[in-house]
C-alpha cells in the first residue's frame, strides 16, 4: 500500500504558521493531545514544531514561561525541514522517519504539503497485514529459496480449500532460506494441512491458534 491510501488529507490536519504564537501551539497540541504538528506556509511545508522543540527552547531562552511564550513564534522554535515523505512512498517506509514524532507530513512537488500519516494509522496497517484482527490459526514455517515456492504453497491451500486471513515473508539470506507465516482460518484439517506442507519441503516452525 501507498502513503496515499492512509494519509489524512491537508484539510483535516493541524498545523502551524511560522508566526503563530507559541501559547496558541501549546494549547492546541494539550487540547487534542498530540505531541507536533507540521508547520506550513501558503501551504508550502516548512517544518516540523512539538512539545518537545517548544521546551528546549524554552529552556535555552533565560525568560519567563509567559513571557516566552507570548514572544516567541513557531518560527523561533521550529526544526525537521526534511521531516517529510511522499504520497508514492510506501507505507512501511514511514516507519522509520518518525523520529519521535507522531506524524509525518506528506509532501508533493515543490514541497506543497498534502497531509500527514500518523504513527497509529501505519501500525493498524501492519495489525491489518497480519491479520492481527481477525480470529485464526498461524502457521510459521520456512522454505528453502528456489523458484515456484509461493506457487507451491498456493496450490496446497487450495487443495485444501483453506481461507487465508494474512501471508507474509521473511528474509533469511544468510541460510538460503525464507520464513514465512501464514495465518488461514480455523477449520478441523489445519493438522493434515502442516502434514502437507512438510511432506513438500516446508519447514513447521510453529503453529498457534489466536
Amino acid at each position: 500500500m501507498f502513503v496515499k491510501g492512509i494519509m489524512k488529507d491537508a484539510h483535516e490536519c493541524w498545523t502551524a504558521s511560522v508566526d503563530t504564537p507559541l501559547k496558541e501551539v501549546i494549547d492546541r497540541l494539550n487540547e487534542n493531545d498530540i505531541q507536533g504538528m507540521p508547520v506550513v506556509v501558503e501551504g508550502t511545508f516548512r517544518g516540523m514544531v512539538s512539545k518537545e522543540l517548544i521546551y528546549k527552547n524554552f529552556f535555552e531562552s533565560g525568560m519567563t514561561k509567559d513571557s516566552f511564550l507570548a514572544e516567541r513564534k513557531v518560527g523561533d522554535a521550529m526544526a525537521y525541514e526534511d521531516l517529510y515523505i511522499t504520497e508514492s512512498d510506501v507505507f512501511e517506509q514511514t516507519l522509520t522517519t518518525f523520529k519521535g514524532f507522531s506524524v509525518v507530513a506528506v509532501i508533493g512537488d515543490h514541497r506543497k504539503f498534502l497531509g500527514i500519516v500518523t504513527r497509529y494509522d501505519v501500525l493498524e496497517q501492519f495489525e491489518s497485514a497480519f491479520g492481527m484482527k481477525k480470529k485464526g490459526v498461524r502457521i510459521a514455517f520456512t522454505s528453502e529459496e528456489s523458484e515456484g515456492r509461493i506457487a507451491r504453497l498456493a496450490e496446497i491451500v487450495k487443495q485444501y480449500h483453506e481461507n487465508i486471513i494474512s501471508l507474509a515473508t521473511f528474509d533469511e539470506t544468510a541460510k538460503l532460506t525464507r520464513r514465512i507465516v501464514l495465518k488461514i482460518e480455523k477449520k478441523d484439517n489445519i493438522e493434515k494441512f502442516a502434514k502437507k506442507l512438510e511432506r513438500s519441503g516446508f519447514r513447521i516452525l510453529d503453529i498457534k491458534e489466536d
